[in-house]
């Protein structure tokens, strides 16, 4: 799978958030998207996604077979944590990660089970999510994207709410799950969140104040 970017930008109004961006993320790479909070870390990874549209340039997506896929058939094959996405909170831990994998394969090696024993929550299973802490929905969000059977998997910001074990949690997940067959983008400010990616893009690089022709 890759993922190219060609003159890519993205405004809102008469600002540009960025723009003219060429990049191309490849298969079985891991990449830091890096900027300061509010720079457009995140509404790059919506784009990535397919949940907003570029204002100039486009996405192309390939699989491994070198075919292209649709923009609209791309969340087939991605998946995503962010803390901006809300889970099922009348859900237990148990019939959010059932529902989750309807729609979802599990990563080779991974089941409902193995998840579950990999969240360290099973005391939790028949909880409901609403009752929750933010770091225990951080790790069940991070959990679903990294175990999930995707070809790209997209991170934004992935050590929020986590204390310093859970942080080592992260990291152990990444260790597991992430390798030769996939694609991961981590939008982060912070070191310790990606240090171990192979590839850094800075997205105030690719900043403009305004629209050129207004």
């Amino acid at each position: 799978m890759s993922i190219t970017l060609q003159n890519l930008g993205r405004r809102y109004n008469r600002e540009w958030i960025f723009r003219h961006i060429d990049y191309t993320f490849s298969f079985g790479k891991k990449y830091a998207v890096l900027g300061p909070n509010g720079s457009g870390k995140s509404t790059l990874l919506k784009m990535i996604c397919g949940s907003l549209a570029p204002s100039e340039g486009k996405i192309t997506y390939e699989n491994i077979s070198a075919e292209s896929v649709l923009p609209e058939n791309v969340y087939q094959q991605l998946t995503i944590a962010a803390p901006y996405m809300e889970l099922v909170e009348e859900f237990t831990l148990r019939e959010l990660i059932a529902f989750h994998f309807k729609f979802k394969s599990c990563l080779p090696g991974f089941n409902l089970e193995e998840v579950v024993k990999t969240l360290h929550l099973e005391k939790a299973l028949d909880k409901e999510i609403r009752f929750f802490s933010s770091g225990m929905k951080q790790r069940v969000k991070l959990a679903l994207a990294c175990c999930s059977g995707s070809s790209i998997v997209l991170l934004d910001e992935p050590m929020s709410n986590l204390d310093a074990a859970g942080e080592d949690w992260y990291l152990s997940l990444i260790d597991r799950t992430i390798n030769a067959d996939r694609i991961l983008i981590i939008a982060s400010n912070q070191e310790k969140e990606y240090a171990f990616c192979d590839e850094q893009i800075d997205i105030i690089s690719y900043k403009q104040e305004k629209l050129s022709f207004l």
